[in-house]
């Protein structure tokens, strides 16, 4: 007996303890049930959204900008103001321009007196026309004065003999000096008294070093130095030159004047000879394609301007207007001026921003969706937008754009889906941060379940339902879902079932499947 004592106590206190257990659990769970928290399976409308968050903008922005240097004027926009398009809040002061775009105004009026007297008068016709007629006139003249354009030919050939002999000359001058010692002598003696009437133009100016930059006496006293280093300088430089020695470049240049002098002797020579013959057909032809030319350019004109001359000055037109423009800052378009960065007297350079104007006509929030939802998502779909800003409103707004291609945000592909506001008041701004919910599909009339008490067992979607005092786990089959609930569209739930939100941890884990 002594023999099977441990065993026995060891037997028993297996049994003891497994009793026990069990009746612990069982208690556990008895307990568990009294805080189950249930709620009947209902039919209903199920919307079913994908949320995102993004920032509010207006439907344009624009930021003006100065384009040039000067000292803002007038300022004609405060923030707040409505504006439209086309007008002028602000230009920089006319004394403070640069010259250019000083100088443009005057272009601009050139320009379109030139666009005036090309497109109305009959000035460019009349003229075309009297270019013909002299052309005839020449041609004719040609024809009927041969011996007046011998005798011209004579004279001409010999000026060119004379000019010949002249550049002949000089290239024979080449072999001897620049000037005679008397010349350079002089040359000196103008330089040292005008390198005198420097240093005393110099000193004069050093000793007013006092006075003011603007004060009249100094003022006389620097140009009078700068006439005399210019006086010095040429001195110098004639009395350089007429002692240097002839430099290649001269001797070159010499001999080209040379070599041209001959070559237009030879033509006057040749031209000669030729209306000794009887006449210059090469002279003849040019007189006779210069009046086809004429009889062209008058058909261009008399039926009105050419059209690449008036597209050349509407060019001109347009650069001085631009040129202009760069001095004022204009409203692109009708909007509201929201900020306003300069004031009257503010020194401005290119790039320095001015105003800005937002169309506020129409709000838009830019959200990012992910790759998963994208395809959910269509244009005119319905949103429901809130602000943390704006407590206790919601607002309405449509997806009035869907990006077409994605973008990878840190291994993450989303895209840009586009809202506009439908009914926003005054507390919505442009830069406040919106919650967005695109309403992606509206179910009526479907059974529902909510997504609290949805439990995964063996990869199969079950709820628990309260039956008679115990727990039933029944299969679901879902379909659409929402934030809160889904719609069952199979398995074994039925409408009025009490589904248990919180079904007890014991009994998810360890207990039995169905407690009665």
């Amino acid at each position: 007996m002594r023999k099977f004592l441990p065993f026995l106590i060891v037997l028993a206190v297996l049994v003891i303890g497994f009793f026990g257990i069990r009746y612990y659990r069982t208690q556990q769970a008895a307990a568990s049930m009294q805080d189950l928290l249930t709620s009947p399976a209902e039919r209903g409308k199920l919307v079913a959204s994908v949320g995102a968050t993004g920032v509010v903008r207006a439907n344009q922005t624009a930021i003006l900008a100065w384009q040039t240097t000067g000292s803002v004027g007038e300022v004609a926009a405060q923030v707040g103001d409505l504006t439209v398009e086309g007008t002028e809040l602000s230009a920089l002061k006319q004394n403070s321009l640069p010259q250019t775009v000083i100088m443009a105004q005057s272009d601009l009026a050139s320009a379109r007196q030139a666009l005036d007297d090309l497109v109305q008068s009959q000035m460019p016709a009349a003229q075309a026309l009297q270019a013909v007629q002299d052309a005839e006139d020449a041609l004719a003249e040609y024809e009927s004065n041969l011996q007046l354009r011998r005798a011209e030919a004579q004279v001409a050939l010999v000026t060119a003999e004379d000019v010949f002999k002249e550049a002949e000359r000089k290239l024979n001058n080449m072999e001897f000096p620049r000037a005679s010692t008397e010349t350079i002598d002089e040359a000196y003696a103008r330089y040292i008294l005008a390198q005198q009437e420097y240093d005393r133009a110099e000193n004069l100016y050093n000793s007013m070093g006092h006075l003011p930059e603007d004060d009249p006496t100094r003022a006389a006293a620097r140009t009078a130095l700068a006439e005399a280093n210019r006086v010095l300088t040429r001195a110098l430089g004639d009395y350089n030159w007429y002692k240097s020695e002839r430099s290649e470049s001269e001797i070159s240049e010499t001999e080209a004047n040379y070599s041209q002098a001959k070559a237009s002797l030879e033509k006057a020579q040749l031209d000669w000879d030729r209306l000794q013959t009887g006449g210059n057909s090469a002279e003849l032809a040019l007189l006779e394609a210069q009046l086809a030319d004429a009889q062209r350019e008058y058909e261009s004109y008399k039926d009105g301007a050419p059209q690449d001359e008036v597209d050349a000055i509407e060019a001109r037109i347009a650069a001085a207007e631009a040129a202009l423009e760069t001095a004022h800052l204009v409203a692109p378009f009708d909007g509201t001026v929201t900020v306003v960065s300069i004031k009257p007297g503010d020194q401005v350079s290119p790039g320095i921003e001015g105003i800005r104007i937002d169309d506020l006509s129409h709000l838009f929030v830019d959200v990012n969706v992910s790759e998963v939802d994208i395809n959910r998502i269509r244009t005119e779909q319905l949103v429901h937008i809130t602000f943390d800003a704006i407590q206790g409103k919601e607002y309405e707004g449509i997806v009035r754009q869907v990006a077409v291609v994605g973008t990878d945000i840190q291994g993450v592909v989303e895209f840009k889906v586009t809202v506009e506001l439908t009914k926003a008041d005054e507390d919505v701004k442009p830069g406040m941060t919106a919650g967005v919910n695109i309403v992606v599909e509206e179910l009526e009339n479907v059974l529902l379940v909510p997504n609290r008490a949805v439990r995964v067992v063996d990869g199969q979607r079950v709820v628990y339902v309260l039956n008679n005092g115990g727990l039933d786990m029944v299969n679901l089959e879902l379909g659409s879902t929402s934030e809160s609930v889904s719609e069952v569209i199979g398995g074994g739930l039925n409408e009025g079932d009490l589904i248990v939100l919180n079904p007890p941890t014991v009994f998810e884990s360890n207990g039995p499947r169905f407690m009665r």
